[in-house]
């Protein structure tokens, strides 16, 4: 660390103006690198020049009008708590040496205290400013390469965190450390991108970074508003962690964007949190899954549950409105995701609304109403009804935790 010669701010404390007199002249200051910035002849003054100049050391008779030495350095301490007290006293009283200690005063000298008595306290005390000063400076040092680091320290903790094995109090700790919410996340999400004929002419690992760099700042812009981390995993998976009341719309967005901006071509899944940091390997896992799985299905296939998944809540969303959106023929789509789903257009897009509506159920005070609305039916008794024939039991009951 570079020498610095910094100079110590001291203020003189005492009712005696020959007292005052004989301590400033008796020492060499700026040999101590230090400077009598002011002098006060009773504990009231002393405190409003002490606080003024921002003293670093204070001189303190125990005997003064106003406002005595003990007040005085009790005051300090509690405004001043760095400024470093020294008291100048002709009083040898052990009351008074118990009282100095509890204020954790650093010298106590008796009147009258000799030049080179007073020299040497000065520079003891002058020492410990100076090791006090580099000990701030190598934490502040810290601090900000701390700072520096932290979303690759986030990035780290998310990587252990997902592979499970960190305990609640751990993961607590973690989070307050790292500056993030110290509640549990509210969604985690993965996301894998591929696109065969690119991967013919990405040769080189710096050209995959690029598009993974690209793939994070969309993200990032997404999610502008809310907290969250992006990390890597292994196999190209790009994972987040967010916080905050996020739609799973806004995932899906997300997802579009990539493929309509980057051209690639993109499996997506995120998983709703219910306030366990035990839960959040699990999901990660199940997202995982999810995403590999759908890495398996044809493009159109990919791109028709992203479309529904974007607007499951539009009511009389039909087959023939995707196929036009995808520009295929809806019987090609139909016999598509039949065969690789194993799901009809109506089935997918009844497992969609009701995942949303039992998430909803979960984790609002929505009224059955309006989460029928919100998930595209048009009346609250169709919903419930088609609901039960999924769920196996009615909205409110399943809000009641009674699952059959």
């Amino acid at each position: 660390m570079e020498q610095v010669n910094r100079i110590w701010k001291v203020l003189i404390a005492d009712d005696e103006p020959i007292i005052r007199e004989g301590i400033r002249t008796a020492v060499d200051w700026p040999a101590l690198n230090m400077e009598v910035v002011a002098e006060a002849e009773d504990g009231e003054e002393a405190l409003e020049l002490a606080i003024e100049h921002q003293a670093n050391i204070a001189l303190v008779d125990l005997n003064m009008s106003i406002m005595d030495g003990l007040t005085l350095m009790k005051h300090l301490r509690d405004k001043l708590p760095t400024c470093r007290l020294v008291i100048v006293t002709g009083h040898d009283e052990f009351q008074y040496a118990q009282e100095a200690i509890r204020l954790n005063v650093d010298e106590y000298l008796l009147k009258p205290a000799n030049p080179e008595q007073l020299r040497r306290v000065l520079e003891r005390v002058g020492q410990g400013l100076e090791q006090a000063w580099r000990e701030r400076e190598h934490l502040m040092i810290a601090s900000r390469q701390i700072q520096r680091n932290y979303p690759l320290l986030r990035e780290r903790f998310c990587l252990e965190w997902i592979e499970g094995g960190m305990s609640e109090a751990e993961v607590a700790e973690q989070l307050e450390f790292l500056q993030l919410p110290k509640k549990c996340p509210d969604w985690i999400g993965v996301l894998r991108w591929s696109d065969p004929a690119l991967e013919r002419t990405l040769t080189k690992e710096s050209d995959r970074q690029l598009y993974m760099f690209a793939i994070e700042n969309m993200i990032s812009e997404w999610l502008e508003n809310t907290r969250y981390v992006i990390f890597r995993e292994s196999g190209g998976l790009i994972a987040i962690i967010a916080w905050g009341v996020l739609d799973e719309r806004l995932f899906a967005k997300i997802t579009s964007s990539i493929v309509d901006y980057l051209k690639l071509s993109v499996t997506f899944s995120c998983k709703p949190l219910s306030g366990n940091f035990a839960d959040v390997p699990t999901l990660y896992r199940e997202a995982k899954h999810d995403v590999y799985r759908d890495t398996r299905l044809s493009p159109i296939v990919r791109r028709a549950k992203l479309y529904v998944t974007q607007r499951y809540h539009e009511r009389g969303l039909t087959l023939e409105l995707v196929a036009d959106a995808l520009q295929v023929n809806p019987v090609y789509l139909s016999r598509t995701l039949k065969q690789e789903l194993g799901l009809s257009f109506s089935q997918l897009l009844t497992d969609i609304r009701m995942k949303k509506a039992v998430e909803m159920l979960a984790s609002t005070d929505l009224t059955v109403h309006e989460i029928s609305e919100r998930v595209g039916y048009e009346t609250q008794h169709y919903f419930s009804t088609v609901f039960k024939k999924t769920i196996g039991v009615s909205p409110n009951q399943y809000r009641r935790g009674e699952l059959g």
